[in-house]
């Protein structure tokens, strides 16, 4: 029978934030280590390569190495809805801490079916916007 939340030990209950938050930092530590904005340290975007088509995630590398590098400015230039991906991941982190912390349940913390669907309308519309002649400022 599994424990309830509330009553396993603080250290348990701050493991898997904790651990997300380390390979989290682990993946920005690569990344503003090996700079994107070289040629051959990652693959090419397939869409980008085979069809010229910017997609939802085409200048994210870039985006976090600006973020690691501290430049908000480059990184929004360079792909603004990571950014945003970023500062929701920061907000439901510190969310889901706080519940550990509490020993609250992070279901609470799980988008609901209209929330993911609104991600997704986001994420296609920045991707239509991105390639249209007027979306050229969002261009990576």
């Amino acid at each position: 029978m599994a424990v309830p939340v509330r009553h396993r030990s603080l250290l348990a209950r701050l493991a898997p934030p904790a651990g997300t938050l380390a390979a989290v930092a682990a993946a920005f530590a690569y990344v503003g280590t090996v700079d994107p904005n070289e040629p051959g340290h990652y693959p090419v975007c397939p869409l980008l390569h085979f069809t010229g088509l910017y997609c939802p995630g085409c200048g994210g590398l870039r985006s976090a190495h600006a973020v690691a590098h501290g430049d908000l400015i480059a990184a929004l230039h360079d792909n603004a809805l990571a950014v945003a991906g970023y500062a929701v991941f920061a907000v439901g982190w510190v969310l889901w801490t706080a519940a550990a912390v509490r020993g609250r349940p992070a279901s609470r913390l799980v988008p609901s079916t209209a929330q993911l669907w609104c991600a997704g309308v986001l994420a296609a519309v920045f991707t239509v916007v991105r390639n249209l002649p007027f979306g050229g400022w969002l261009h990576p």
